[in-house]
């Protein structure tokens, strides 16, 4: 079977990377508006799965991988700035507290149509900010893009007390080691 990540995040493709196995990527386009009174965890298990379904027909024979993630800070979903000065907001907001990354993943056997799903947690502990730390990060880093507006796998590691949770992958956005579980599942291994 041929193996297909549902996605264009140049993130989700570094990850999958690491595990060594061929694969293909496909743009799902998908509406990812929340539905009412969706729980987060509901949310990003139902988007990584509607991203998968969406690209089966086009990919007989694979397995799909959807992934969707949404960040969480005192209640409320963070998004993905877009702007130096919501990411300011964003890293201020956050400084001395947790935040937690809810990674919803699906594995999509578009043989069977069978699918395996989950949610995977992920927490980050900020240190205490300073206006100054804030400033200097986004003007180095520029995570714009990112949901929490930082990238843990470069400089923000440096915004950061600890991690919580058993996949630092899922921070990233595809949590690899319930991934690799999925891909047992269906005959399919790194190994």
């Amino acid at each position: 079977m041929k193996l297909v990540l549902a996605s264009t995040s140049p993130y989700r493709k570094q990850l999958l990377d690491r595990l060594q196995l061929p694969y293909e990527t496909d743009s799902p386009d998908i509406d990812e508006t929340p539905l009412a009174n969706e729980s987060i965890q509901d949310m990003v298990t139902r988007l990584a799965e509607a991203k998968a379904r969406k690209v089966m027909d086009t990919h007989p024979d694979s397995l799909i991988i959807g992934s969707d993630q949404s960040a969480v800070l005192d209640g409320e979903p963070l998004t993905k700035p877009g702007n130096y000065e919501t990411a300011f907001q964003q890293l201020r907001a956050a400084s001395g507290k947790r935040i937690v990354f809810q990674t919803g993943l699906c594995l999509l056997n578009s043989a069977t149509g069978k699918s395996q799903t989950i949610c995977v947690p992920y927490t980050v502990v900020f240190k205490a900010l300073s206006d100054d730390q804030i400033r200097n990060y986004l003007l180095k880093e520029e995570p714009y893009n990112c949901a929490g507006s930082f990238k843990s796998e470069g400089l923000g590691i440096a915004l950061f007390d600890h991690f919580e949770g058993d996949d630092p992958n899922a921070l990233i956005g595809l949590p690899l080691i319930r991934l690799i579980e999925m891909l047992n599942k269906e005959g399919m291994s790194p190994l």
